[in-house]
């Protein structure tokens, strides 16, 4: 792990900060016109998640961190732990539940990215796709005339998570999430 200045601060440096690792996310030199300069940022944990303000004195050093993002395809869930296998070279990385972001939006077969420690050749945490398109497993029947703008109603899709999805929707249709929101955006096009 090398030390960096707040001089060598970048929009996505990972930082090691009282033992957890963070991504700047923003950062501004500050130069007020009595005293010292410093840095403000932004920072959000990487296995956290928590959002931090930090203030640095100017030159000040902190531990940086190499971190990749690597495609990984999910293969099953076992009782807690999560399986996902590298493409290329057919690995298989077992995952505890709790280091999976949003393990209801996963399922079978989903391209999913892997955050790896390189240094210490460590998967920090999985996360699914920004958007996925998923199968409506359960919801109430639309009924004829039921448009986008009237109303909303509780679906279950395939992976199990429950979102609000619009009344002309039915079960068996394939529809678009984001999964960090957990919002509906649209149906899926045909194919």
């Amino acid at each position: 792990m090398a030390k960096i200045s707040t001089s060598d601060f970048r929009n996505g440096i990972n930082i090691i900060l009282d033992g957890e690792i963070y991504t700047i996310n923003e950062f501004q030199h500050v130069k007020p016109g009595k005293g010292p300069a410093f840095v403000r940022t932004k920072l959000k944990g990487v296995e956290n998640s928590k959002n931090i303000d930090k203030t640095f004195r100017s030159g000040e050093s902190v531990e940086s961190i190499r971190v990749e993002r690597q495609p990984y395809q999910f293969l099953y869930a076992e009782g807690d732990m999560f399986f996902f296998m590298h493409q290329e070279t057919y690995e298989q990385i077992p995952l505890e539940r709790s280091r999976v972001d949003n393990p209801k939006f996963i399922t079978d077969g989903l391209i999913c990215t892997l955050v790896v420690d390189v240094d210490n050749e460590k998967v920090l945490y999985a996360q699914p796709p920004d958007q996925i398109e998923a199968e409506v497993i359960e919801t109430d029947p639309g009924v004829k005339g039921d448009t986008a703008q009237g109303g909303s109603k509780p679906a279950t899709i395939s992976g199990g998570a429950v979102i609000q999805v619009p009344l002309f929707i039915d079960t068996g249709e394939i529809i678009r999430v984001d999964t960090r929101t957990g919002e509906y955006l649209e149906r899926a096009k045909s194919k």
